[in-house]
């Protein structure tokens, strides 16, 4: 008897009894719900409507007293079953990439049918609102060459330990093994980490179709942090990143990879406060870059003159016409919109920067999945 008890206490915990201790594995959504891209192995929920771009929630928590899910800004109440199953719908959401969270008599924890990500400084809940055929373009495309994102550590003098990196090298990095390749710096933002743009940002496969369909040329795309950890493990918002970024990162990425090092063929572009990071490391270092891009960023520091701002790099048009060719400011048509302090930029003459307008995003990812797919091919040409 004994034994038996123990071989049925080892199939719940494992999961093979899921008929009846993991309900939402076995009850299929509503008709036209499927599964979220985002959802773990097998989990059904949440699920989301295609064509209404509603989710729908279903939560177990048998000794819970109020479960609510929160997306997108709002706070969606969800309806207890005698079972303590809590389910609900969603308003329609904007298409991309969303963060969210279940809140539990208040406590704001993850959903554990989701894929975890990093977002808003904790390891969040994030589900994926499936755009038409026009969202191809971040999606994996069995038919191409695919390069490969490589998780490395480098040393950092500055830092005093070691920092993570992605890189992105294309297909053609293995082929063409004497060939030499320019390189983005692609920063992230606040509260996210240098898994975001692999992650949230599906920077591969953006740009794995850039170079097949011969929009952008092949290049190495870096994705550092932003943030400077020490070794009490404290994450710090500030500190000198530009200094790392050029006296530890760059070098290393130079002896480490086949690149070329010239500034022509170097570029950098961040989202959000990795738009400002790029600004500030840039105008250091016109001898280093020539390609400049912000999605979302703050480009001008607030409550400075555009002659004083990052180190005074807009005050003379045809200095900045001839060390950049090419600023590219992106942003979504539903956030705070630079428009008119480009065009103030134009007025002065700088004649080099492109303005892209994401229609109908806001801070988010879908509006820097654009941003990149509209940078890319334009620079190292």
């Amino acid at each position: 008897m004994k034994k038996i008890t123990l071989i049925i206490t080892a199939m719940i915990f494992s999961g093979i009894v899921s008929a009846q201790f993991r309900p939402e594995k076995v009850i299929p959504p509503p008709d036209g719900f499927k599964p979220a891209s985002t959802n773990t192995f097998i989990s059904q929920y949440p699920a989301v409507n295609a064509v209404s771009r509603q989710v729908y929630f279903r939560v177990v928590a048998p000794t819970a007293q109020n479960v609510q899910a929160d997306l997108a800004g709002k706070k969606y109440a969800l309806t207890r079953d005698s079972l303590g199953v809590w389910t609900g719908y969603s308003d329609p959401q904007v298409v991309g990439f969303h963060y969210y969270a279940i809140l539990i008599d208040g406590v704001a924890v993850m959903d554990r049918n989701t894929e975890a990500f990093f977002g808003g400084n904790w390891e969040n809940s994030g589900i994926e609102i499936p755009e038409g055929p026009e969202g191809d373009y971040y999606r994996f495309n069995k038919n191409i060459a695919h390069g490969q994102v490589r998780s490395i550590y480098y040393w950092s003098e500055i830092n005093g330990m070691e920092r993570h990196i992605n890189v992105y090298v294309p297909s053609e990095y293995e082929i063409n093994t004497k060939e030499k390749f320019p390189v983005l710096y692609l920063i992230h933002g606040w509260g996210e980490d240098e898994n975001g743009w692999s992650n949230q940002g599906h920077m591969a496969n953006i740009m794995d179709g850039l170079i097949a369909s011969g929009k952008a040329v092949p290049m190495i795309v870096v994705m550092p942090s932003g943030d400077i950890k020490t070794n009490s493990d404290v994450r710090e918002a500030s500190g000198n990143i530009t200094g790392i970024f050029t006296r530890n990162l760059i070098p290393f990425i130079d002896s480490t990879f086949r690149t070329y090092t010239d500034r022509k063929h170097r570029a950098m572009a961040g989202l959000s406060r990795g738009g400002f990071q790029t600004c500030l490391t840039v105008s250091e270092n016109m001898d280093k870059f020539a390609w400049m891009g912000t999605f979302s960023g703050l480009f001008i520091q607030p409550n400075t003159g555009i002659d004083e701002v990052f180190n005074g790099m807009f005050k003379d048009a045809n200095v900045f016409n001839k060390q950049l060719d090419l600023y590219f400011v992106g942003t979504g048509t539903e956030e705070r919109n630079p428009k008119d302090l480009v065009q103030q930029l134009k007025d002065r003459g700088i004649n080099n920067i492109v303005f892209y307008e994401s229609p109908g995003t806001a801070h988010e990812w879908l509006t820097w999945r654009r941003a990149l797919n509209e940078f890319a091919p334009l620079i190292f040409k």
